[in-house]
């Protein structure tokens, strides 16, 4: 019978896209990279999805989040992505957490439960407990490396992080991994330079912070305010997520 997974099935078959909506994945991070992830994985049949941001969406996000809009500012990201996912998948079984993912708060998530893990976080204590965390229950992990301050979108890779450069944050997650012995861990990353932000203070997040009410993690508290565009971040999630539909249905 004609359904919305109809063109899908014609390419991977019945019996991956009933893999698909067998699966469970929960995606750490719901912002530029994060929101187009988990477009694709529903768009492309994913059965069951836990997605994790304790973000509200924020005036400065317009140029590069799915959720961001004039109409959704102010409002938890997992909230609009919520509403989104059943607008496309009303099947899917969606949880929410409103949680910032770090070593601290790692008790809240029984990650065996799922079939892959997507990081898509900022911090690189964050990224590398979810690392340490899904080695533990043998499920794989795809991570985010940068997408800040990238103006070339084919410049992005997958690799294993041993095999990585060029990316800072690449490097200091590596350097990380090999102190802990942990290896085996894919990622995406750009071979691009990132190019060094302009300074002007008249559109400055740390000058001008506009973050709605509430907001616990200002900008203003970073080191350095990245730059940033519709199409890097999104081109990154795209791509972590064909890996993530790829790897469950071994194609």
């Amino acid at each position: 019978m004609l359904n919305q997974f109809s063109r899908t099935e014609l390419l991977i078959g019945k019996e991956a896209l009933e893999k698909l909506q067998n699966s469970k994945v929960a995606v750490f991070g719901i912002g530029g990279v994060g929101g187009y992830v988990v477009e694709a994985l529903v768009r492309s049949g994913i059965g069951a999805i836990d997605i994790i941001d304790d973000d509200k969406v924020c005036l400065t996000n317009m140029n590069r989040q799915l959720y961001a809009t004039h109409s959704t500012i102010g409002q938890f990201k997992v909230d609009i992505a919520e509403e989104r996912i059943k607008d496309i998948n009303p099947n899917v079984k969606i949880t929410k957490y409103k949680t910032f993912y770090t070593p601290e708060t790692k008790s809240q998530f029984d990650f065996s439960k799922y079939d892959y893990v997507i990081d898509a976080i900022d911090t690189v204590v964050g990224k590398l407990s979810l690392i340490e965390e899904t080695k533990k229950v043998n499920v794989p992990i795809i991570c985010a490396m940068g997408a800040g301050n990238k103006m070339d979108a084919s410049k992005f890779e997958v690799a294993d992080i041993s095999k990585t450069s060029v990316c800072p944050l690449a490097r200091v997650i590596r350097q990380e991994l090999k102190k802990r012995k942990i290896n085996g861990v894919k990622v995406v990353y750009s071979k691009e330079s990132p190019i060094k932000p302009n300074e002007n203070s008249e559109i400055s997040c740390k000058k001008q912070c506009i973050c709605p009410p509430g907001t616990a993690r200002k900008c203003t508290v970073k080191h350095q305010i990245p730059g940033s565009n519709a199409f890097c971040p999104s081109v990154m999630g795209l791509i972590i997520s064909g890996e993530v539909i790829k790897d469950l249905i071994k194609y």
